[in-house]
């Protein structure tokens, strides 16, 4: 088991502790999917009343409440390849056994509507953890940056020392990395799916008043659960799992590149950073390993394998494929624990660094590059207030105006904030 493997399965474990029973009883196999899925259930009977003004908040309490029998869940997927038929069989006893009707629970739907919905919940929540968790990062990475603009350094290419520079560049480097998975996740989109059997509807508007049934109900399950409303069933049309994936795969690896850095820049043979921490050896017991960094290019290194899984499974066929679909679960589930994990390592890491000027100067100075004159100092102090610029630019996008750009704000600074800096005067 990999170090990052052990982080997420212990957080795991904690949540699943705190849950307790109900639906948390079936946690450390399912996790937040299946209490997805009872949300899902419960908005679904909502949709329905609210379109044949009836009233179905007691059934749709008592659903996302329900006290499920996880072992008997775990039996359904091997008898039926997925949960949802041995879920809405529990859920129906229950509510018969409370004497509360529900004859329109899971009404139009197919397993697929309920597990793919569940799926974008687990997903957008997950990643807007990790997205918090990344600003907390940028925002250290932006103070490095710009106290460090002017700290020279050798830089580095093909292993090799290649040029002068700054620690301020290199951190601003770093700091594009993590806006840029930032803008990843920001860019994506979450759709709810309802389609019934086959993907048309058809179920729901022979239940209904007609042909936009439909249509009104994934409309209103979209808003209720906070999702997308994509106006189609994608049940083969696999993008949109693919663009989750494919974005959570890009923080991974935005992240293990700064994990990497770390590691080498904070190992003996360079120096140039310090890190706080650190993990011990069982032989070596003078030595501080990176642990951390160590966690996050490990679940860098994981998370392509994890991508070509979902990649494959879009080669889709028919209306719903066998075996496919079904390959994307773990894959997708595991991808958004890596990234989790990653990102929160690496933000707590990023706190306990200690930047070390001298030997940073030293490096440079036994070096065979030229010094840092005044022009490499404004060129890194361009590269700095760049990156500085488009990451507040990125962080403020979900509260401001989505129609500017980095380079709406010159400085690249918040009202409150003075760090970027003109480049003619580094």
């Amino acid at each position: 088991m990999s170090a990052g493997e052990a982080d997420s399965r212990q957080t795991d474990a904690r949540e699943s502790g705190a849950r307790g029973t109900g639906s948390g009883a079936a946690s450390d196999e399912f996790g937040g999917l299946v209490r997805g899925m009872l949300v899902v259930e419960a908005e679904l009977l909502r949709a329905w009343a609210s379109l044949e003004s009836r009233d179905a908040s007691a059934a749709a309490t008592d659903i996302e409440a329900a006290d499920l029998d996880a072992a008997a869940l775990r039996d359904g997927i091997e008898a039926d390849g997925v949960i949802v038929p041995e879920l809405v069989r529990q859920l129906r006893a229950s509510l018969a056994s409370a004497g509360v009707e529900a004859p329109r629970l899971h009404a139009g739907a197919t397993s697929q509507d309920i597990v793919d919905s569940a799926s974008m919940l687990h997903a957008r929540d997950a990643l807007t953890a990790v997205r918090a968790d990344l600003v907390t990062a940028g925002t250290r990475l932006q103070g490095l940056a710009d106290a460090e603009r002017r700290s020279p350094r050798v830089a580095y290419t093909l292993g090799r020392q290649a040029a002068a520079s700054t620690l301020g560049a290199q951190f601003a480097g770093w700091l594009d990395g993590v806006t840029s998975a930032i803008a990843a996740i920001d860019g994506l989109a979450f759709p709810v799916q309802f389609g019934g059997g086959v993907g048309t509807g058809e179920a729901a508007d022979r239940l209904g008043s007609g042909a936009q049934t439909t249509s009104i109900l994934r409309a209103h399950l979209a808003a209720g659960l906070g999702l997308d409303d994509p106006r189609r069933s994608w049940h083969a049309e696999r993008t949109p799992v693919l663009a989750v994936a494919s974005a959570t795969t890009a923080v991974c690896t935005a992240l293990g590149r700064i994990g990497r850095d770390l590691v080498t820049a904070s190992g003996e043979r360079v120096g140039e950073l310090s890190l706080g921490g650190g993990g011990t050896s069982s032989a070596m017991p003078h030595k501080q390993n990176p642990v951390a960094p160590i966690v996050v290019v490990s679940n860098a290194l994981q998370a392509p394998g994890l991508l070509a899984t979902v990649a494959s499974a879009a080669v889709s066929q028919d209306e719903r494929p066998a075996g496919e679909w079904h390959a994307e679960w773990d894959a997708l589930r595991r991808l958004l624990e890596l990234a989790g994990v990653s990102a929160r390592r690496l933000a707590a890491s990023l706190d306990r660094v200690t930047v070390e000027r001298e030997t940073a100067r030293h490096h440079l100075a036994d070096s065979a590059v030229a010094g840092a004159d005044q022009v490499t100092l404004q060129a890194a102090n361009r590269v700095v207030n760049a990156a500085i610029s488009r990451f507040l630019y990125q962080d403020a996008r979900p509260d401001g105006d989505r129609d500017g750009g980095p380079d709406s704000d010159r400085d690249g600074k918040r009202p409150e904030q003075t760090t970027a800096r003109s480049e003619e005067t580094p």
